[in-house]
Order: structure tokens, then sequence, then C-alpha cells
């Protein structure tokens, strides 16, 4: 496993956390999933997972623990950034929204 799927990885914890996705499958399946409602942890546990499932790791090799484990931590750490710039560009949006609705002439009409 690369870089850029340790990205993708990362990315996609992230956003579907963010968008709501992880809230609205909880409302259906009616269970609290307290791992995947969490970036952080979900990228971590990801990357954990599909790293140590994709080297074949074994008793005899801890070294390759320790590796996807670093890189687990590093993936949590840039999850944490990158939660954090979604929430800023959400709010330069919102702000911006509010902005162009206050001045809209087709909202300000009256009949």
């Amino acid at each position: 496993m690369g870089w850029s799927d340790i990205a993708t990885i990362v990315f996609v914890c992230t956003t579907i956390n963010h968008l709501g996705l992880v809230p609205a499958i909880e409302r259906i399946v009616r269970r609290r999933l307290p791992v995947v409602n969490c970036p952080k942890c979900l990228a971590f546990w990801s990357v954990l997972i599909l790293g140590l499932s994709g080297d074949g790791i074994s008793a005899a090799n801890p070294s390759g623990v320790v590796h996807w484990l670093a890189i687990s931590l590093l993936a949590a750490y840039a999850a944490v950034w990158l939660e954090l710039f979604m929430y800023s560009i959400d709010t330069i949006y919102n702000r911006i929204y509010d902005t162009l609705s206050k001045y809209n002439p087709e909202e300000n009409e009256s009949n």
C-alpha cells in the first residue's frame, strides 16, 4: 500500500464524518458506532488493518507491526488537520452564503 492509498483512506474517513454519513448510518442501524464516528479513530484503524493485512505480518516479523503502527498514527494526525481544514472551508462558505443571501434582490421583493 502506497502513500496515495493512505491519503485516500484518510480523506474518505474524514469526509464521511464531515458530511454526516456516519450519523445517518447510525440512525438506520439504531446503534452507536464509536470507532466509525471519530475520523481520527477510523483513519487509524483503517490504515493499520489494511497495512497489516497487505504485508502478511507474522509473529516472526514484529518490525512490520511497529512500522504500520507509526504510519497509522501519522494518518490519524493527518485526519485531525484535514478535519480542521474542512471545517474552516465550511465556515468560509457559510459566511459567503449568508452575505450573498442577505443582499439577494429576489428574496427582498415584496409581493
